[in-house]
């Protein structure tokens, strides 16, 4: 009799195991909705191009001159999105020359506005002042010709060395505030 129990109970393992072999054995591949894919942040590019000039020109004037290692374009999000050696120069509208350069490691374009947010070791310097100001995340208003940032500045010129949290500034960085201060001046 206990042979019995013994064998029959074998059995019924036995079974159990081939079930669970065969449920975790199945692959129901599933489609998934393209929203579910957008949303995540899976939707590809329409335009990848790499070793990118853009300039940007308003009637004869060259407003400034972007170049970055590769560029991906979103015409849906209508936003462009630049990545390795991001540099821009900003020229004068009266001398048409350089005021002004800024290099990140990435960034980001608003086609419709033209706003930038540059992220990842960001310089700019001022070729008339000879300011530097360093930070990790800039923005730059288009509408307002500004430059902004709620993150950690440090701005060096030849008269003071000034860090501090948040600043605004226009683009020659000759007139600029930084909300929360601290530093030296020369």
């Amino acid at each position: 009799m206990k042979k019995i129990i013994f064998i029959t109970n074998y059995f019924k393992v036995l079974i159990f195991l081939i079930i669970l072999i065969s449920l975790i054995s199945c692959n129901e591949e599933k489609a998934v909705p393209q929203k579910i894919i957008e949303d995540i942040g899976m939707i590809q590019p329409d335009i990848i191009s790499t070793n990118i000039t853009v300039s940007f020109v308003d009637s004869s004037y060259t407003k400034a001159v972007l170049k970055a290692d590769r560029a991906k374009v979103f015409n849906e999000r209508k936003k462009t999105y630049l990545e390795g050696n991001v540099k821009a120069d900003f020229f004068s509208q009266k001398t048409k020359q350089r005021v002004s350069w800024l290099t990140s490691d990435s960034a980001e374009v608003d086609d419709n506005t033209k706003d930038m947010l540059a992220k990842g070791n960001v310089v700019v310097v001022s070729d008339s002042n000879n300011t530097r100001l360093e930070t990790t995340i800039l923005h730059w208003d288009n509408k307002t010709q500004k430059l902004y940032s709620t993150e950690f500045v440090n701005i060096t010129s030849p008269q003071e060395n000034i860090k501090g949290w948040g600043f605004e500034s226009d683009i020659n960085l000759s007139n600029y505030r930084i909300f929360k201060v601290s530093g030296s001046r020369k």
